[in-house]
């Protein structure tokens, strides 16, 4: 008698759902929607600016002098690299493991991203940043803490004092990740925040930008588009230091809107508790993960305190056209996984290969080794254990097929 096949064990579960918004949140932005206020400037007083209480808070908790909030992480990248004075024709060092937005920033002051190679475990690689920094490539990084994968920020501070080379962060995926026991975001002499939805604080979009420079706080609040009321930013310098500044630096129309604000302000404080929900569920993944041949997850150093919103793999000694089968298969039954060795650019994965407006890129073959095998899934707060388990025996079984 012919055996019946068993129907395929399907994940019921969204990978790609965000991060809820608090009722307090929701109530707050209904009441500034009644009110029509919802632009972070104005020639009124009634009621506090929402944008200014995100500045103050967010500077807070990162125990930093200075927040501005812009539209986007996008924007904040823009602006820092304005404040540093990187111009047409500037290069500028940044990881080749990253996403568009950090050389669409790079583009957008007219400069060119000069990459670096990464290694397996994902980081910046610390010989090939010291080579180009004393060869005096670029004045400033642009370092990507590239899903939440955090290199020796010490040992970067170090290399780049002592070649003369000013460092900006991307924190779009370590907003309240450490090393050492010190906050991301404070080792740059800027740093650029993401509020986007799919990361640890969800407003829709919105970007903070950081630093304790009294003047590119102030160049940064007044790029930002404050017109001649910078005095209503949360956080500012002197009068002073913005004379200095004001008639030379143009609006560029980045502001924050309250709404914004508005859904961000109560999340700050969700962060802790958060980040001990995903490293539970990440640990859980990358445990059941490493029991399967040919997966391997990239390890973490003891330094490296991360907020793990998302988990990357690698399938290895399996080759391009498998490796698609397995996440197609893994597809059908639920559970989306990303790949950056696709040869085209899908959904929000690329790579320089991609990025025809770069001119120049040379070689970067350890990079792109690290990138033909590497996966990446989001991790969901909704996930249970069982979940997890179900997302790994579907992974397994894919590979156990293609073989």
């Amino acid at each position: 008698m012919r055996r019946k096949e068993q129907n395929p064990v399907v994940l019921k579960r969204d990978l790609s759902e965000p991060l809820t918004v608090p009722e307090a949140a929701i109530d707050r932005a209904v009441e500034i929607m009644r009110s029509g206020r919802l632009f972070r400037y104005g020639e009124f007083t009634a009621g506090q600016s929402e944008v200014a209480a995100l500045e103050r808070e967010f500077a807070v908790y990162l125990e930093s002098r200075y927040a501005v909030a812009m539209n986007s992480c996008g924007s904040t990248m823009f602006v820092a690299l304005k404040c540093a004075g990187v111009g047409p024709g500037d290069r500028v060092l940044v990881n080749a493991f990253t996403l568009a937005p950090v050389p669409g920033a790079i583009e957008h002051v007219g400069a060119q991203p000069m990459f670096l190679e990464c290694g397996n475990d994902c980081r910046l690689d610390l010989a090939d940043l010291e080579l180009r920094a004393r060869k005096g490539a670029a004045k400033v990084l642009l370092i990507s803490h590239m899903r939440g994968h955090i290199a020796d920020l010490e040992a970067v501070n170090d290399i780049c004092r002592r070649y003369g080379v000013l460092v900006i962060e991307d924190c779009a995926h370590t907003m309240g990740a450490s090393w050492k026991g010190r906050l991301t975001g404070t080792f740059g002499s800027m740093a650029c925040f993401s509020l986007q939805t799919f990361k640890h604080v969800n407003a829709g979009e919105g970007g903070l930008l950081i630093t304790d420079d009294d003047d590119l706080a102030a160049k940064a609040i007044l790029f930002s588009g404050s017109y001649m009321f910078y005095d209503q930013n949360g956080t500012r310098p002197s009068a002073e230091v913005f004379e200095r500044y004001r008639q030379r630096i143009p609006n560029c129309s980045l502001r924050m809107p309250e709404l914004t604000a508005a859904l961000a302000r109560p999340q700050i404080e969700l962060l802790s508790s958060r980040a001990a929900q995903w490293k539970r569920l990440y640990s859980l993944l990358a445990e059941l993960f490493d029991e399967i041949e040919q997966v391997r997850v990239p390890c973490r150093p003891a330094e490296e305190d991360f907020v793990p919103s998302s988990i990357q793999f690698s399938l290895e000694g399996i080759d391009a056209q498998r490796i698609e089968a397995v996440l197609d298969a893994c597809g059908r039954q639920g559970v989306d996984i990303k790949w950056f060795g696709r040869a085209t650019p899908l959904g929000f994965t690329s790579c320089w290969e991609h990025w025809q407006y770069v001119r120049k890129v040379e070689a970067l073959p350890r990079t792109r080794r690290m990138l033909d095998t590497l996966c990446d899934m989001r991790i969901p707060l909704t996930l249970t254990p069982e979940d997890c388990r179900v997302i790994a025996d579907i992974l397994r079984e894919a590979i156990l097929a293609i073989d």
